[in-house]
């Protein structure tokens, strides 16, 4: 299928951008990498009369550390954070998950923010930035606002960001010392959405573990450590948060099955992440 028919922008600065968003209304959609929007687009499950491209604007692409988090701007693409020499020690949780998000070509054009934009619950970046505990920055045409990622998803596609608001960047929290990381998932092929991914994160005191793919958001849960080591009934504790989950048999996985990825994925990376503390 083909897109209905659009007018196309390409604004010079990001007041611009912003200026035509808040003009065009819920007519109005704007785009960077396109990985999640152009699929939407041809098989018209979207159909804007107005199409922003934020690609090409240098206020944008941003990448930089600063006071803590690593911020990433709108623009800026998964290959070129995952190219980033330092992710590894500032972000691991994202180093360890983006080479699963998506094929290298859908890297090169796809960006952070569009996935994180878009709220897919079986993304990655997703799901990184609920178990990093991140923060997403919104703006329109008269403020900006910053949202924490556990507040920012409300569901399948669906986020708190308003029709003339774009995510202008997103912001992770570096690692801190003494903390360990770790991230696997399932998935039919290598580069598909997940069946369930999970993300954990141990410092000090607590161990948290953030899942997607089974309920219709990322969800966090943590915790305390146990004379310093994982909780000796970590497994009824799995058990309980998978069923707390939800989930539904669909084409890919039954409920039950994603419950099982849950607790051994699960007791898998947070006993990974113990380990690999710094």
């Amino acid at each position: 299928m083909k897109p209905a028919s659009f007018d196309y922008l390409r604004p010079a600065t990001v007041a611009d951008a912003l200026a035509a968003l808040a003009a065009g209304g819920d007519d109005a959609r704007v785009i960077a990498g396109g990985q999640s929007l152009m699929p939407m687009l041809n098989m018209r499950l979207v159909q804007p009369r107005l199409l922003i491209d934020l690609s090409r604007l240098e206020e944008l692409r941003s990448l930089r550390t600063e006071a803590g988090w690593l911020t990433v701007g709108a623009a800026v693409t998964q290959a070129e954070v995952l190219a980033r020499p330092a992710l590894a020690r500032e972000v691991p949780l994202l180093a360890a998950a983006l080479p699963w998000v998506g094929h290298f070509q859908t890297r090169n054009r796809g960006t952070l923010c569009g996935s994180v934009a878009h709220a897919d619950p079986s993304a990655e970046t997703p799901l990184c930035l609920v178990a990093s505990g991140g923060e997403v920055v919104l703006r329109n045409a008269k403020r900006r606002r910053t949202v924490a990622a556990a507040d920012f998803f409300l569901g399948p596609l669906t986020t708190v960001k308003a029709a003339d608001e774009i995510v202008e960047c997103v912001r992770f929290p570096l690692a801190k010392p003494g903390s360990g990381h770790a991230f696997r998932e399932m998935s039919m092929r290598h580069g598909d959405f997940a069946i369930t991914a999970c993300a954990a994160t141990v410092d000090g005191h607590s161990a948290s573990l953030a899942v997607g793919g089974v309920a219709d958001r990322p969800t966090l849960r943590s915790w305390p450590l146990v004379s310093g080591g994982l909780p000796p009934d970590l497994d009824e504790a799995l058990n309980a948060f998978a069923w707390d989950l939800g989930g539904d048999d669909d084409q890919h996985a039954t409920a039950r099955y994603r419950r099982d990825l849950v607790r051994r994925i699960g007791r898998t990376v947070l006993e990974e992440a113990l380990s690999c503390r710094r």
